[in-house]
């Protein structure tokens, strides 16, 4: 009788034992589902705020682009928010546009990331203070149709080959056409990207001095600097690459504010 009794007094102990661990479950996935939504438009509002700062930055420098798209990164978000202190803020300016010397210079597409950002709640809230970023680094691609319209050169085409820029055009020697072609080398000086052929070949070429003449004149031609107008975020040129897509460019600042 009394080894009966004490099963049937477990028993419920246990159900209600049970409840209990899945009642504290539940509640624990409820807090869990309620921070992450929170944490959620917590980011879309900092995004909203420093996309509309950002978009003033960026008016007030004369820079033309499409709105910037910005999405803050790094979890959880409301931490970030409470400290007024940001990983990683992302921003995506498209169409970005700029006039140097009367030629228009554009980039489809720049992709800036600002690293340890400083921004209080008070600052996005009122749109008074400062975001300031410690680092921001800067990637673009120059289309190869922009350059080769800075050129005067027909019939110009360049391609990356093997990591290198190389340039062809048609030209014509003795009421003969051939095919000129060259690798260039590509630098950085101040706001301007240097292109520079050393040396060019045709084959089939003939071994005459006009036709000399003639692929010294492309090479002088292709050999230009392409000015690049002022880069939001006072960012500085640090390096030009060839790619398929055209010349990717990379610029770094220090200490930036992201507003006006």
């Amino acid at each position: 009788m009394t080894t009966t009794y004490y099963a049937e007094e477990t028993r419920p102990r246990r159900r209600r034992g049970r409840r209990v661990l899945i009642t504290l479950l539940v509640l624990l996935i409820v807090i869990a589902g309620i921070l992450v939504v929170g944490d959620r438009v917590a980011a879309n509002f900092a995004e909203k705020k420093i996309a509309e700062q950002v978009s003033q930055e960026v008016a007030a420098q004369n820079v033309q682009s499409a709105p910037p798209e910005v999405s803050v990164g790094g979890f959880p978000f409301l931490t970030q928010v409470v400290a007024g202190q940001y990983e990683k803020i992302t921003i995506v300016m498209r169409d970005v546009k700029g006039d140097v010397d009367g030629n228009q210079v554009s980039l489809p597409r720049l992709d800036v990331v600002a690293h340890d950002v400083k921004a209080s709640i008070d600052t996005l809230r009122s749109g008074q203070g400062d975001v300031v970023a410690k680092t921001v680094d800067g990637t673009g691609t120059i289309t190869y149709d922009t350059v080769i319209g800075l050129v005067d050169q027909p019939g110009l085409k360049l391609a990356e080959r093997e990591g290198k820029l190389v340039a062809s055009a048609p030209v014509e020697v003795l009421g003969q056409r051939f095919t000129v072609s060259g690798a260039a080398e590509l630098a950085v000086k101040d706001r301007q990207i240097q292109i520079r052929l050393k040396d060019a070949t045709a084959e089939g070429l003939p071994a005459v001095p006009l036709a000399q003449q003639v692929v010294q004149n492309f090479i002088q031609r292709i050999s230009i600097n392409v000015d690049i107008p002022a880069l939001p975020f006072n960012l500085t040129l640090k390096q030009v690459d060839p790619t398929p897509d055209g010349l990717a460019v990379t610029a770094t600042a220090n200490d930036v504010p992201l507003n006006s």
